[in-house]
C-alpha cells in the first residue's frame, strides 16, 4: 500500500513508546508551577530560560552533558503530588499523539530528598498513570530503574521495590545512569533477584560504550530488551545473535545525536538494522529534554532512512510485540492496532480517491 507518509498520518497511527524517562518528560510550565507551589528556587523562572538548561540540543556533548538539565527537574520531583502530576501529563501528551501503550522508567531513588519513602513514590506514579489511563485511550506501565554510577546495594534495593510492585504497575526493571566504565556486571545482584522473580529486564547499554556493554547486558545480566543498542553494529556476531532470538532494541534516534552516541543524525544505524531484520522500535527517551514526541521521532526515522509505510507499520507493530506485557494482553493489543491500522488505512484510500 503506498500511502503518502505526512506528520498528519503518523500522529493518527497507533503507536508506542518503550523507552521513555519520567524526569526527562516533565513540561517545562508544569516544572515552574511545580516549584512555586513547593516554595523551591530554580536557577530560571521563565518559560524560555529554564528550557535553555534542561532542554538539549546541537551543543551537547556527551551522555553526561546530556543528564544534566535531569537534577533540576528533579527538585519539583520530591512529593507525592509532583511525582503523580508528572506521570499523568505524561501519559496525556502520550495519549494525544495516538500512543496506545507506553512504558515509563524512573529511579525512585532520585525522589526520595524530601523525605518521601521508596514505595509512597511508586505508588503516586502508578497512581498518576493510572488516572490517566482512566481518562485517556492508553494503557502504560512502569519500569524501576537501578543507576550504574551508584552503590550496587542500591540497585539490589531498586530491584527489590520492582519486585513488591510487580502486577501492581510495575513491569520491568532497568539499569540506566552513565554508561561508560560503570560495567552493568557489578550489579548482577539486582538482576538475578529480578529474574529469580520473573521480572522483565532491559538495560541501557551500546550507548556511551561499545558492544561488549550490550553483550554483558544479555549474557551476563539477563536482559531481555537492550536500551538504545546504538553500537551493536560493531560486532555483527553479536548483532546476528540479537537478531536471531528476535532481542528488541529500544532505538532513540534524536536523543542518541544528543549524547553523542552518533556524530549526527544521518549517521544513526537504525536503518542498517531494520535492513537486517532487526525487532528496532522507536521511542522518545526524553520528551522534554530532547524536545522530541514519539510522532517527532518516526518523521525522523522517515526523513533520514526513507521508510516506506509497510516499514514504517511493520516498526511500529515491532512495538506492540516487544511490549512487557502477558502474552494474552500483548496479542490483544496487537490484533486491536492491526483493526486501527486497517481502518485507517481504509479511510487513507477513500479520501485518496475522492481526491
Amino acid at each position: 500500500m503506498k500511502l503518502t507518509l505526512t506528520r498528519e498520518l503518523v500522529h493518527k497511527l497507533p503507536k508506542t513508546d518503550l523507552h521513555v524517562h519520567l524526569d526527562g518528560s516533565v513540561r517545562i510550565p508544569s516544572i515552574l508551577k511545580m516549584a512555586a507551589q513547593q516554595n523551591i528556587k530554580l536557577p530560571a523562572t521563565d518559560e524560555e530560560a529554564l528550557a535553555k538548561l534542561i532542554v538539549c540540543g546541537e551543543h551537547t556533548d556527551s551522555l553526561e552533558d546530556y543528564l544534566r538539565g535531569f537534577h533540576i527537574v528533579n527538585m519539583v520531583l520530591q512529593t507525592k503530588e509532583g511525582l503523580r502530576q508528572a506521570a499523568y501529563e505524561l501519559a496525556e501528551d502520550a495519549a494525544r499523539e495516538n500512543v496506545r501503550y507506553m512504558e515509563v522508567r524512573y529511579s525512585p531513588i532520585l525522589h526520595t530528598e524530601g523525605g518521601l519513602q521508596l514505595t509512597e513514590i511508586s505508588q503516586a506514579v502508578i497512581d498518576g498513570l493510572k488516572d490517566a489511563e482512566r481518562d485517556f485511550p492508553i494503557k502504560t506501565g512502569v519500569i524501576i530503574c537501578g543507576i550504574r554510577n551508584m552503590d550496587p546495594s542500591t540497585s539490589l534495593q531498586l530491584a527489590e521495590l520492582a519486585v513488591a510492585f510487580k502486577n501492581k504497575g510495575v513491569i520491568g526493571f532497568d539499569l540506566a545512569g552513565g554508561e561508560y566504565k560503570n560495567p552493568a556486571i557489578v550489579h548482577k545482584d539486582a538482576f538475578d533477584l529480578a529474574r529469580e522473580n520473573n521480572l522483565n529486564i532491559t538495560i541501557h547499554a551500546g550507548e556511551a560504550s561499545g558492544a561488549e556493554s550490550i553483550s554483558q547486558a544479555l549474557h551476563l545480566c539477563g536482559a531481555h530488551r537492550i536500551g538504545h543498542g546504538t553500537r551493536l553494529r560493531e560486532d555483527e556476531d553479536l548483532l546476528h545473535y540479537v537478531n536471531d532470538h528476535r532481542i528488541p532494541l529500544e532505538v532513540c534516534i534524536k536523543s542518541n545525536f544528543h549524547t553523542k552516541a552518533v556524530p549526527d543524525n544521518r549517521s544513526h544505524p537504525a536503518g542498517h538494522y531494520i535492513d537486517c531484520g532487526l525487532r528496532v522500535t522507536l521511542n522518545t527517551d526524553n520528551r522534554t529534554i530532547s524536545d522530541t514526541t514519539v510522532t517527532d521521532e518516526y518523521m525522523l526515522a522517515i526523513q533520514l532512512l526513507n521508510l516506506d509505510y509497510a516499514t514504517l507499520k511493520q516498526v511500529i507493530l515491532n512495538g506492540f510485540k516487544s511490549a512487557f506485557l502477558p502474552y494474552q494482553e500483548r496479542v490483544r493489543l496487537i490484533n486491536d492496532t492491526l483493526s486501527e491500522f486497517e481502518e485507517l488505512e481504509k479511510n487513507e484510500l477513500i479520501t485518496k480517491t475522492e481526491e
